[in-house]
């Protein structure tokens, strides 16, 4: 399951030639100094959005805060499941969470 979930990540991330996937074991997108998504070994999803998107997006999705490893990821947004079936959409929600870190004091 795993891997069909990175296949799908990388996929994803191959929609969106302004950043490359990083990270062997936990694979990873990330600019500016800070990551901005995350495949979890459960093959959870999360996006880093700001405070408002992070917001709306919940409500919207039904869905909460990404956890990795038992921790809350702070400002990571749980991908749900359903979302998976379209990398179009979830390519513009990668790239507008890129433009949030960009948009940020570099690291």
């Amino acid at each position: 399951m795993w891997i069909d979930k990175l296949s799908l990540y990388d996929a994803l991330v191959e929609k969106c030639p302004r950043f490359k996937r990083k990270g062997k074991t936990m694979p990873y997108t990330s600019a500016n100094g800070y990551m901005f998504s995350l495949l979890n070994k459960s093959g959870q999803f999360g996006i880093r959005f700001s405070k408002d998107a992070q917001l709306r997006y919940m409500k919207e999705w039904d869905t909460t805060y990404f956890k990795s490893y038992g921790a809350t990821m702070r400002g990571y947004v749980l991908i749900p499941e359903k979302m998976w079936a379209d990398l179009d959409t979830l390519a513009k929600y990668l790239n507008e969470s890129y433009d949030y870190v960009m948009s940020l004091e570099p690291k």
